[in-house]
């Protein structure tokens, strides 16, 4: 088990921010926390994001960084294509199913290929990603606004496997136990979130 928790951690910290992000200019650091706290601001942003995470050390494997890979990349292609002025359809309700489904997925502890899981995550990402570019302040650096919403959401990825192994660590045979509570209740957090915005 140590080794399995000695590579999530390594992968977290991949997650986090790098140096090339570092004191960018004071424009450009406005612009980066106006990206970072946007999805720590929206609770149906933060479950989906964390939901990610779990999933990724639920399935294991290649997984583990190829599915928060696979929604940060669609999640800034969504940014970019709505910062461009292209408009992607049903983003509210997109990202409403994105808590939903995941939460599900967690819940029920399924199994599912890592492409799957991928292709799933990432179109999730592209809805995350255009209410993001959607809400980028009109005097913020894209860069820097984007870095911050990127770095935002890879440490939430990197929560929801750290909260899988550190279950895991502590009870090998509960750690089932606490993920499918976890994917369910992220799960109803979004079928009331939803219900909330009707």
């Amino acid at each position: 088990m140590k080794h399995v928790l000695s590579r999530g951690a390594l992968i977290a910290l991949a997650m986090l921010p790098t140096a090339a992000w570092a004191h960018p200019g004071l424009h450009g650091e406005t612009s980066f926390m106006s990206g970072f706290l946007h999805p720590l601001t929206g609770i149906d942003h933060m479950l989906a994001m964390v939901a990610v995470g779990l999933l990724a050390a639920c399935l294991g494997g290649r997984s583990l960084w190829a599915v928060p890979a696979s929604f940060i990349l669609a999640m800034v292609i969504g940014g970019a294509l709505s910062v461009a002025g292209v408009h992607i359809p049903v983003v509210e309700g997109g990202i409403a199913a994105s808590v939903i489904v995941l939460g599900v997925l967690v819940a029920i502890q399924a199994k599912i290929s890592v492409a799957f899981a991928a292709a799933l995550v990432a179109l999730f990402g592209l809805f995350h990603g255009a209410a993001h570019g959607t809400e980028m302040p009109v005097d913020a650096s894209l860069f820097g606004y984007t870095a911050g919403f990127v770095v935002a959401t890879a440490i939430l990825h990197a929560l929801g496997i750290a909260i899988a192994f550190v279950a895991a660590a502590l009870s090998e045979r509960h750690s089932q136990n606490v993920a499918r509570l976890g994917g369910g209740a992220v799960a109803i957090a979004g079928i009331v979130l939803t219900g909330a915005s009707l």
